[in-house]
């Protein structure tokens, strides 16, 4: 556990956003930082908030921290998850993993083909937040979208302001009393999980989730849902291969099948990993920013883990290897976290 730097920097662009309407399902009542909090903080809400690029295991943290601290409720800031379907392809947790913690903001936006401002999250959020902490709850806000992160916590939101284009700055004001816990992984290590990450979601069923999915009529249509990574990829697939010609165009070919309708699937599959892998850096890139800016941010190193875990995927020898990155885990990663996150609370 330390406060280090990274080598990345936001590849980002300054993105201004347009409000669009949005439908939201209605939600059902629910029965470390290494610097000292000053004052103005006592009197704000405390918030755990967990950050990190994709595919670090910040959702698997949520649910460990909230088996330390029964009354956590977390809630989602991943824009591409805040949408209703395609659970696969845009890595929402399983609802098995949950383990019974409850889950905001997660899937509860029906309106897929409009975006989701960063101040519409910061309404949301900000509303859901109070909901949970006037039943006597801890609120843990997880997910990549740094973006909309920024948005919620800082005091005051300027729409119209970039704040990760260089010339702009990062303010420190926040409204909540935050603790950050930032999960980070060695970009070696990480580069390589990612691209297996992706392997095993079409394995589990991404390709037929994106058949369904797939609409010639809006093929293209960067907007909402539709620019989760996977869609626009295989949307160049399914142009050439459209799923209701064939059964099998909408399953991942084998070996055996049309040469040409395996390239097809093989271009969309590297450009699935890359940009997967651009994301990264650019979600790295604006922690950096953002802690640059003054964001206090503790940092869990989870190389090692991710090292063993893909060892397990390689072995066949699996109960060992299996026992080793779990127990890694929780040495390195969540059992700091829980003294952070006390030490936090008690403050």
């Amino acid at each position: 556990m330390e406060h280090i730097l990274s080598s990345f920097h936001s590849l980002d662009s300054p993105v201004f956003y347009r409000p669009l309407p949005l439908h939201r399902r209605p939600r059902w009542p629910r029965m470390g930082s290494s610097t000292p909090h000053h004052r103005n903080n006592q009197n704000k809400t405390k918030l755990i908030v967990i950050m990190g690029a994709t595919g670090t295991g910040k959702s698997r943290l949520s649910v460990d921290l909230s088996t330390h601290f029964p009354h956590s409720q977390i809630i989602n800031s991943d824009k591409m998850q805040l949408f209703n379907g395609l659970d696969i392809t845009t890595n929402k947790i399983p609802l098995p993993e949950r383990k019974g913690v409850q889950h905001f903001l997660l899937g509860e936006f029906d309106s897929i083909d409009a975006d989701v401002a960063p101040s519409q999250f910061r309404s949301a959020a900000g509303s859901t937040i109070a909901d949970i902490v006037s039943r006597g709850n801890l609120p843990l806000l997880v997910g990549g979208s740094h973006t909309f992160i920024h948005a919620l916590l800082v005091e005051t939101f300027d729409p119209q302001v970039d704040v990760f284009a260089e010339s702009s700055s990062v303010s420190r004001a926040l409204r909540y009393d935050c603790c950050f816990l930032w999960v980070d992984v060695a970009w070696s290590v990480l580069s390589e999980y990612l691209c297996i990450r992706v392997d095993e979601m079409l394995d589990s069923g991404m390709l037929e989730e994106l058949a369904q999915f797939y609409d010639p009529t809006k093929a293209g249509a960067m907007v909402g849902l539709r620019k989760a990574i996977g869609v626009p990829e295989f949307d160049a697939y399914f142009r050439k291969y459209p799923p209701w010609e064939s059964p099998e165009n909408g399953v991942v070919p084998n070996k055996d099948c049309d040469p040409s309708r395996r390239e097809a699937y093989e271009e969309a599959l590297q450009e699935i990993k890359d940009n997967t892998c651009r994301l990264a850096k650019r979600q790295i890139g604006k922690i950096l920013r953002l802690r640059e800016g003054g964001w206090d941010f503790t940092r869990f190193d989870a190389t090692a883990t991710f090292q063993a875990l893909m060892k397990k995927k390689q072995s066949s020898a699996v109960a060992a290897p299996e026992l080793e990155w779990r127990e890694i885990w929780e040495r390195e990663v969540v059992e700091p976290s829980v003294k952070i996150v006390k030490r936090f609370l008690e403050e």
